[in-house]
């Protein structure tokens, strides 16, 4: 995980390096101030002459004055290699992130992809400021002030031997205890992100069901759940203070008293050396609660960094080939003896004894009831998963040989639960075809029967679309993304139920502009109304996983009691639409 972490920092390498180079050079001078003091202290006490006072007096106050810009400049390079380890740490995850198959996906939840490059990145970047700056401040710190106490205070030192011992185990059974409970709340970030998810995508449906306590209450469950892990941590944190404070106070007594006595009775040690040691053990003691600071907040972003490089080390389960072939001949489609099931552990499969072929520039309609893998079938041709047994080809060419942008650029996909992306509406079309002018895009958009409704928009293609297409209603929604596969003139064109929210004249005009657009482009339409359908060249209809039959609307009628049965359903028994 650390060759992980080191390899995200990149361009700002020379950042850290300066930083550590401030930072030891703070150290050092932070080091000598104290005997600095201590010379001047003794050199007034003496009666020293007043040119070599103010000597001694701008010396400090030059390595006073280089103290702090080392630490202001540290600080700055600091907070830039950190920000940009974030900043990499994301985009890094993000770009895995656009390589995962459906499989790589459904093993992270969305809710749970979020955390990590939120609260989990901004974890890893407290700790990694804290490890380039008071990681090595520290540690050099108490070691310098340890060397110089001893060497300075002789007796006086003695406090330290049972002050760092004490502070030391104290502040290793608070990280012990509150650890656990730091841990524990990342996956209860997870849920509490996922409850929030949920309840925006679907605040329609809670409304609709006046849902909104229930979904109050799932909320703050998780909410307070999280509160109480937190509560519980910090609440054993916070016995840092009274600690370093018990330590401190004994520090400064033994000292003082010691020192006192040293100093007036003794007279084996002088008032600078006294105020040295003071301040020697206010750096020890301060160092040694800072690097407990350090050790809970690394153990807490070791387990954000584990999450981390959970995603950046997760393998797509879809690769290109070694040669990948970069063309797509045509839109035929063939599979042969196709089995699929989604994962490896599933008992069954979800796909079975798929055996299918399609010319290219037909058009095949695919009926059957829900969970009989209608989405799952269309999902393999453009190998958004792997078949598991058998062989599906493209072209005439298996499509694990392809190039992946190759293959998915010759599919496009209309799906029932479309997604527009905020921006323009002339923004989410040209998703389909980037160079696309404008009047290829309202060519497009009367194909697919968002022309007219585009104009009674003030703005027309300008007009702004809101995340997820929320300004818009289901039915345009899915003519604009109809219109959007139009433009890519795609060799394959899947609509998957993608005129549910349209009425059957309207459905009607769109085919009809797919044959009269994109006659050569092989169109396979899923559908849960035959008239969507029963113009195709083929029709499928799938049940439980296989092909139960296929046909024409006239064979079907026939033959297929499951196509029957539901044709008498939708007409009434009448033979057209109700």
């Amino acid at each position: 995980m650390l060759k992980r972490l080191l390899g995200c920092i990149r361009e700002y390498k020379l950042p850290t390096f300066l930083t550590l180079a401030f930072i030891l050079g703070e150290a050092i001078i932070e080091t000598l101030i104290p005997t600095k003091t201590a010379d001047l202290i003794n050199e007034v006490q003496q009666g020293s002459g007043i040119n070599a006072i103010v000597t001694s007096g701008v010396i400090l106050a030059i390595m006073a004055l280089c103290s702090l810009a080392c630490g202001a400049i540290a600080g700055f390079t600091c907070s830039k290699a950190a920000t940009g380890l974030s900043k990499n740490l994301r985009h890094d995850m993000f770009e895995r992130v656009q390589t995962f198959s459906f499989q790589n996906i459904d093993k992270f939840s969305s809710s749970s992809l979020v955390t990590r490059m939120t609260t989990d990145v901004n974890n890893v970047q407290m700790a990694f400021m804290m490890i380039i700056r008071m990681g090595l401040r520290s540690p050099l710190m108490f070691i310098l002030s340890t060397i110089a106490a001893f060497r300075m205070g002789g007796m006086l030192a003695m406090a330290f031997v049972v002050v760092i011992p004490l502070l030391a185990f104290g502040l290793i059974l608070i990280g012990k205890f509150a650890m656990p409970a730091f841990r524990s709340v990342f996956k209860k970030y997870d849920r509490l992100n996922e409850s929030i998810e949920e309840n925006v995508r679907g605040m329609r449906v809670v409304k609709g069901f006046s849902r909104e306590e229930h979904e109050k209450e799932k909320f703050g469950n998780a909410n307070e759940d999280i509160r109480r892990d937190f509560t519980r941590a910090e609440r054993i944190v916070a016995m840092n203070q009274p600690l370093m404070s018990l330590c401190m106070y004994f520090d400064m007594v033994f000292i003082l008293s010691l020192g006192a006595k040293m100093a007036i009775v003794d007279q084996t040690i002088n008032i600078g050396q006294i105020s040295a040691m003071i301040t020697y053990g206010v750096q020890i003691l301060m160092s040694l609660m800072f690097l407990s600071m350090i050790y809970v907040m690394v153990t807490m972003s070791a387990e954000s960094l584990k999450r981390i490089c959970e995603v950046l080390e997760e393998e797509p389960t879809l690769h290109n080939p070694e040669n990948p072939v970069m063309e797509v001949a045509d839109g035929s489609i063939e599979f042969t003896d196709v089995n699929f099931k989604y994962s490896a552990k599933a008992k069954r499969f979800a796909l079975a004894d798929i055996d299918l072929k399609i010319p290219a520039g037909a058009t095949v309609g695919i009926l059957g009831g829900t969970g009989s893998s209608k989405s799952t079938l269309v999902q393999l041709i453009p190998r958004l998963y792997d078949v598991t047994e058998g062989t599906l080809t493209v072209g005439g060419v298996d499509v694990r040989a392809y190039d992946l942008e190759v293959l998915r650029d010759a599919v496009a996909m209309v799906l029932q639960k479309n997604e527009l992306f905020s921006g323009t509406i002339a923004d989410n079309l040209r998703w389909g075809n980037p160079d696309a002018t404008d009047e290829e895009l309202a060519h497009a958009c009367e194909l697919a029967q968002a022309a007219e409704f585009i104009k009674t928009f003030p703005d027309g293609y300008q007009t702004y679309i809101e995340q997820g297409g929320t300004n818009v209603s289901g039915g345009q929604k899915q003519r604009l993304c109809i219109a959007r596969a139009l433009l890519k003139k795609p060799k394959i064109l899947i609509l998957d139920d993608s005129t549910s929210a349209v009425d059957t004249k309207t459905d009607a005009l769109i085919r009809q502009g797919f044959r009269e657009f994109i006659p050569d482009t092989t169109k396979i339409i899923i559908a849960q109304r035959i008239a969507s359908v029963q113009d195709a060249d083929t029709i499928l209809v799938m049940d439980n996983g296989s092909i139960a039959d296929q046909g024409t609307h006239e064979e079907l009628l026939a033959r297929c009691a499951i196509y029957r049965e539901v044709y008498e359903q939708q007409t009434n028994g009448n033979g057209g639409e109700e």
